[in-house]
């Protein structure tokens, strides 16, 4: 088996990522480097470790959270779609098994809003785990003058909390947010899909989906 240690330590992995985190800050993209893959990696395992999925799913979900932003070495453009090809190569050069390979590039291709669909449990808890990642130490631009709205908006989130409750019923995005630097409509105007489509992921997993800005509930 494949372990997600081993992505983790690839060296030729890591290259990949570093370069495509690398062209995503000449584009004046947020952070996409190993601080935000790792962290989804284990959120997503979070996830479905709650959830009782087996320790299997945990370790896949966990390799597809850090390799799916992998395809912004390509393009930013349908990186999603280009990050499946590549992982799919990378994890059947290793000799992963076709089924777990299936699980993860299908997951990878389906983490973008504007074109995923959240199909089974991988790719519903890759899906939340990316896109609850939205915190002050993503900002690259250090100029605040110039910040545009996601540097905003990202700038404005002191502290992003991720949990699913006791009883297992319901997931809950929690977000500290400093409104001089950004509003809370402007979280929405570049966040809504992506908050609908976090509620249909979370219905995959059985749960409901709630967000909470400065300890009030929007969804």
């Amino acid at each position: 088996m494949i372990t997600y240690e081993q992505i983790k330590n690839n060296e030729n992995i890591r290259i990949y990522i570093t370069k495509a985190d690398q062209a995503l800050a000449a584009m004046g993209y947020t952070d996409h480097s190993f601080g935000h893959v790792a962290k989804v990696a284990e959120m997503a395992g979070y996830i479905l470790e709650t959830l009782n999925y087996d320790g299997h799913q945990v370790e896949l979900v966990k390799i597809a959270g850090f390799l799916h932003d992998i395809g912004n070495l390509v393009n930013r453009a349908e990186h999603s779609q280009s990050g499946a090809v590549m992982a799919f190569r990378i994890l059947d050069k290793l000799g992963m098994p076709a089924e777990d390979i299936a699980e993860i590039v299908t997951a990878i291709g389906n983490h973008d809003e504007g074109t995923g669909i959240p199909i089974g449990p991988i790719a519903a808890a890759l899906f939340l785990a990316d896109k609850s990642d939205v915190r002050r130490s993503r900002v690259r631009n250090r100029d605040i003058p110039s910040f545009d709205i996601h540097d905003r908006v990202n700038y404005s989130v002191i502290r992003s909390d991720l949990q699913i409750n006791a009883e297992k019923t319901e997931i809950a995005l929690k977000l500290d947010v400093e409104t001089q630097y950004s509003s809370v409509t402007e979280y929405f105007e570049i966040f809504l899909e992506r908050m609908v489509l976090c509620r249909k992921a979370a219905e995959k997993l059985g749960l409901r989906f709630r967000l909470y800005i400065n300890d009030q509930a929007l969804m």
